[in-house]
């Protein structure tokens, strides 16, 4: 978070129902929102709503922020249960979420950078909501402990124990594909 922490006059400002406050308070946040939604869902129409409920929670909300300091972790602990309701929903429709990693511009000679980040992609996709929210607070967010658990509403330890976890979820299914022989089939859906 750091340096793109959002301003506490502002949050004061928009607290008190400046909508210029909110609407710089957006600008400065919805590029991290979507980021941040999409890492999770891998999907982004879902990233788009869940970040879209997220604003509008924000706003609703905002009255009732007692530390305006802390908004950071606070906004983010409505996106990560937008996420998660927007996660539920997929699932419960049925969605077939679109895991294919975002196109990306790379050389030809790249091909081993583009296979470990194949790699990644799809041991990622195959984490659950829960697990991929815990690594994005601590990987893609770089969220203290402390921040990170704040976010989804959990005890710091029971965070932790999460990371540990999800992490040796996505170590097991990171070896498990490196097991898998390099097909044809599969070096062709790569270079897509």
């Amino acid at each position: 978070m750091g340096e793109e922490d959002v301003e506490t006059d502002l949050v004061i400002r928009a607290r008190s129902g400046d909508h210029g406050a909110f609407a710089e308070i957006v600008a400065s946040i919805a590029r991290r929102f979507h980021g941040v939604a999409y890492a999770i869902l891998r999907d982004r129409s879902l990233a788009e709503d869940a970040a879209q409920a997220a604003m509008v929670n924000v706003w609703r909300d905002l009255p009732r922020l007692r530390d305006p300091e802390r908004f950071d972790a606070w906004a983010y602990r409505i996106l990560l249960n937008a996420c998660f309701g927007e996660g539920r929903r997929a699932r419960w429709r049925g969605v077939e979420l679109n895991l294919d990693p975002p196109a990306a511009t790379t050389a030809p000679d790249d091909l081993h950078v583009v296979l470990d980040r194949d790699q990644l992609e799809r041991g990622f996709a195959r984490l659950s909501v829960d697990q991929r929210a815990v690594l994005v607070t601590h990987y893609f967010l770089d969220l203290p402990s402390d921040q990170a658990a704040e976010a989804l509403d959990i005890p710091v330890g029971t965070y932790k124990s999460r990371l540990h976890r999800a992490t040796e979820a996505m170590r097991a299914l990171l070896e498990a594909d490196a097991r898998q022989p390099l097909t044809d089939d599969r070096c062709a859906e790569v270079a897509r």
